[in-house]
């Protein structure tokens, strides 16, 4: 998914959040109204798509979505545009708004139709049939008229949402218009950009309205911005040392799974961390990782007595009485502790492990996917996916934790409510492992003394971004690998706080 022509850490709107902006906008007696404003707004997007094409069809809706539509329908029929205006629905019932809108497009001598006329062709479809409002399935015309514009082989434009989709979820409401743009107004709203919302949207553009800025509140919701997390790491002091860059535990690999463990310490290793210690449960455990000798492995008993700045615990744990004490040992420790996989699944079945976690002062990190996430909410995948962002909300005030909700569009909560959503990643992000780094990248970030908050967005992002570089490169998305992840994220990562050019070290001895 591509996102367009809006600055970074740009705050993200829910329904009722959005409804009462448009209403404290009507109190106002804005001139031109909110809906002209839409309209010309999709009028001037559409013509830049169109270049030097001509012919459209609009789709208007019974709500005010259609005459968010209506509206860009007569500025492209003023630009001689050829337009094509399908109504669904009843013109007698439209709002107040959308029939004024209807009026003004009839006034300037144009048609309504129906349904979409048979055998025609058109150079883009403007979709304003459903917007933050739908609330329920789509069904008889409206469902057929959904199927009939994503069996075309014509661009699509959906104005605020792509009709079906869910702005709080990103669900499709049974069906949803795969669009090739969405041009969302006002604000940014969740559902473009978590679960099946990057599938639906296309490339996102963003249309404030030039409302006052009085009338937006203050967002709990920010979707997290590029330039704002590769700002959080300076460069580093000429007289840096080891010491300074963080002591990183990673504890897990039991019987089988030692990959995982030795993943996240490499993630850590090469992300910055000054030292990085790792505890494996397996039992013929190596005591040197011939790949990345830097790592010291060390048994899990000694690895707790260690001097550590912060803690993975998970890859690869098990669910061993072994592992449930080293759990519990961890959480009783005044560690900055990132949580993952078998750890995240033993505090799913042991109530009072999350009470040791709820009663942590020392930030913990927890990185579930909605399988684990449904674990710990004793709900199912499905439950979880239906509400990504409640979900998250909920178990990182419940758990007094950070939490990073995996997936399309991955979640980040904390427990003051606040949210983000992370733009970045694609579906070489779906293999083993990826997990894993992602744990070992925070914990280096950690580790280097950013806050917990920071450390778990640059992560988020770097990891995501890592990929999105990787594919257009060359490398994937299909096989794409986490070690290949991890390489590109350290590359990124020393582009971002030194930049692209020459080494800043190169004439000063170092």
């Amino acid at each position: 998914m591509l996102v367009a022509n809006f600055p970074d850490n740009q705050p993200l709107y829910r329904s009722h959040d959005i409804r009462s902006i448009e209403q404290a906008a009507a109190s106002i007696s804005l001139s031109p109204a909110l809906m002209e404003r839409a309209g010309k707004a999709a009028a001037d997007l559409a013509t830049t798509l169109l270049g030097n094409r001509y012919a459209v069809l609009v789709l208007a809706g019974p709500g005010n979505n259609g005459g968010d539509a209506l509206a860009a329908a007569r500025h492209l029929k003023d630009r001689w545009f050829r337009v094509t205006v399908v109504l669904a629905g009843d013109p007698a019932r439209l709002p107040q708004d959308a029939a004024a809108a209807l009026q003004a497009w009839r006034e300037g001598g144009g048609d309504v139709l129906s349904a979409i006329p048979a055998g025609g062709r058109w150079d883009l479809v403007l979709d304003g049939l459903f917007g933050i409002g739908l609330e329920r399935d789509l069904g008889g015309m409206y469902l057929e008229l959904v199927r009939q514009v994503n069996r075309m082989e014509t661009p699509v434009l959906s104005l605020d949402i792509p009709s079906g989709l869910d702005s709080e979820t990103g669900q499709p409401f049974r069906a949803a218009i795969r669009a090739d743009h969405t041009l969302t107004f006002i604000a940014l709203k969740p559902g473009l950009f978590t679960a099946y919302g990057p599938d639906y949207c296309g490339q996102v553009h963003l249309a404030t309205l030039d409302l006052p800025p009085g009338l937006l509140p203050p967002g709990k919701g920010h979707l997290i911005g590029a330039n704002d997390v590769a700002s959080y790491l300076k460069p580093r002091p000429l007289n840096s040392h080891k010491g300074m860059l963080g002591s990183v535990g990673v504890l897990g690999g039991a019987e089988s799974m030692t990959g995982a463990a030795l993943m996240a310490a490499r993630s850590a290793l090469l992300l910055g961390a000054g030292r990085v210690f790792l505890g494996l449960l397996a039992e013929n455990a190596p005591s040197v990782d011939f790949l990345q000798p830097e790592l010291m492995l060390r048994n899990p008993d000694s690895l707790l007595e260690t001097d550590l700045d912060c803690l993975v615990i998970g890859p690869g744990l098990g669910q061993s009485a072994p592992a449930l004490g080293f759990l519990e040992q961890a959480l009783k420790s005044g560690l900055k502790l990132v949580i993952d996989a078998d750890a995240l699944n033993l505090l799913g079945s042991h109530a009072e492990l999350q009470n040791l976690l709820k009663a942590r002062a020392a930030p913990s990190i927890l990185t579930p996917h909605p399988a684990e996430a449904g674990r710990l909410l004793n709900c199912s995948n499905h439950e979880i996916q239906q509400d990504r962002i409640g979900s998250a909300q909920v178990l990182a005030g419940r758990l007094n934790s950070l939490l990073v909700l995996k997936g399309a569009g991955t979640v980040c909560a904390w427990p003051d409510e606040t949210w983000h959503i992370n733009p970045s990643g694609n579906p070489g992000l779906s293999s083993a492992g990826m997990g894993d780094i992602l744990c070992g990248m925070i914990a280096a970030l950690l580790g280097q003394r950013l806050s917990a908050e920071k450390a778990t967005l640059l992560a988020v992002y770097l990891h995501g971004r890592a990929a999105d570089e990787l594919v257009k490169n060359g490398t994937g998305p299909i096989g794409l690998t986490a070690s290949e992840v991890t390489i590109m994220a350290r590359a990124l990562l020393n582009r971002w706080v030194y930049g692209a050019g020459e080494s800043p070290f190169i004439h000063s001895g170092y």
